[in-house]
């Protein structure tokens, strides 16, 4: 039987249709002002700069234009048309016109103005007049880090965030000023990641969600082990979208040298007994549990403290090998998941016949959902192609780069989580075929 094709929205910029109001404060930070609304404009946002006085010692008004495509405005009493409007009120119209108002740089001195409702430049006119309930205030701090421990700026920061604002918090590292520590701003692919996730609808707000990726090692000896193929790049996507998606999200990740997506907790294993040691007790909390790693099922019996030697006389070495512990079979069996308040998905990377091999480990395995794909096509890229398969069947989604595929798979668990759980945890109900709001577009909170 040939399964149903579950479809995909037309790939588009994750900011498709938002139009960003960037606003520039003074700081040495400017200068990632130039990549950052590239970034934006990339994922299909339009952008408008609004410069501080300050800002212009930093970064000229001349480049930003050139990569925005759009005049930038500084004072207050610039008498250009904004907003296609000519009434000389650039404070009104351009905070009228935007999805969000994104300050990067916020410096220490621009957070305190904020925070007093001062409205003395065009840009914290701009915040001030800004509709509260529909255009979102997005800071990015950038500052020394005695500046950013100081008192006055952590309660400055707790007080905007009681009145609305949003926060993404700062970098450590090397600062201009030759000091080390917390302040810097967050590098552009951090925030452009940030800001998409802002946008994106909470499907999943309020749940935990745990995710395994990745492969395991299981060593013969100090320096040779056991692994495979896997990447973890699907399983980081998921991690990803899940917190895009509101979840508070815990990641155990094999051996792998991806970044951890922003907001998601990471654990790192080695081993698939590491990996069992690890997930047992998260799952005893967690409201969905997605298994994506790659798991040894066997590891040598007795790793050798030393070396293996080779001796020249042509005998091999004999290695027994001893069953590693099921982690999804285990988690999946446990009351929780079986009186449905823990959902479980399992993934199954197969070399042939992917959808009968999927639904046999999805009933051995006693999962409500089970996500197929064909490892050798699959690992190390950053496209796949995935089987959902459930009791009712299965239905393809079909290739297209990971990130969209981790949220499309977000959406359907959300979608099956909202249900009344099945009276077994191996049951699940018909597959979704619609398209939800979080993979058609990415809207506005």
């Amino acid at each position: 039987m040939t399964p149903d094709a579950l479809p995909l929205p037309p790939l588009a910029g994750d900011l498709a249709g938002k139009h960003i109001v960037l606003g520039l404060s003074g700081g040495i930070a400017c200068y990632k002002a130039a990549e950052l609304s590239r970034a934006l404009i990339k994922q299909g946002a339009t952008v408008q700069v609004v410069m501080t006085e300050a800002a212009e010692q930093f970064i000229t008004a001349v480049t930003l234009q050139a990569l925005t495509g759009r005049a930038v405005f500084t004072s207050q009493w610039d008498s250009r048309a904004s907003g296609g409007i000519d009434n000389n009120m650039a404070h009104i119209n351009l905070s009228r016109e935007a999805d969000a108002i994104l300050i990067a740089p916020c410096s220490a001195d621009f957070m305190a103005k904020l925070l007093h409702g001062r409205a003395d430049d065009l840009l914290s006119l701009m915040c001030l007049a800004r509709p509260i309930g529909k255009v979102p205030l997005l800071l990015a701090p950038a500052m020394n880090r005695e500046m950013w421990a100081h008192p006055a700026t952590q309660r400055n920061m707790a007080q905007l965030q009681a009145d609305g604002a949003t926060i993404f918090g700062v970098g450590s590292g090397f600062q201009a000023c030759g000091e080390t520590g917390d302040g810097r701003m967050l590098e552009p692919p951090e925030l452009l990641e940030d800001v998409v996730s802002f946008f994106a609808p909470k499907v999943l707000a309020g749940r935990q969600v745990l995710v395994t990726a990745g492969p395991t090692y299981e060593a013969i000896d100090p320096v040779r082990g056991i692994t495979n193929l896997s990447s973890g790049k699907m399983g980081f996507a998921i991690a990803r979208a899940a917190h895009e998606a509101g979840a508070e999200v815990t990641l155990v990740a094999g051996p792998v040298s991806l970044p951890t997506p922003r907001g998601v907790t990471r654990i790192n294993v080695r081993s698939a007994q590491d990996m069992f040691e690890a997930v047992t007790p998260l799952a005893q909390s967690a409201d969905i549990f997605i298994a994506t790693a790659a798991v040894a099922d066997w590891r040598p019996a007795s790793p050798q403290a030393q070396k293996i030697k080779k001796t020249g006389s042509g005998e091999t070495p004999q290695l027994q090998f001893t069953e590693n512990a099921d982690i999804l079979a285990t988690v999946a069996q446990s009351p929780r998941a079986q009186d449905g308040t823990l959902f479980c998905v399992g993934f199954a990377a197969e070399s042939q016949s992917l959808e009968e091999n999927a639904q046999a480990k999805r009933l051995r395995k006693q999962v409500p959902l089970l996500v197929g794909n064909i490892g050798p096509d699959t690992f190390g890229q950053d496209h796949n192609a995935l089987l959902l398969v459930d009791e009712a069947g299965s239905v393809e989604v079909p290739r297209a780069p990971k990130l969209l595929l981790a949220r499309r798979l977000v959406d359907e668990i959300a979608a099956r989580r909202a249900r009344p759980a099945s009276s077994k945890a191996g049951g699940g109900a018909a597959l979704q075929t619609s398209t939800t709001a979080n993979s058609a577009t990415r809207a506005t909170p």
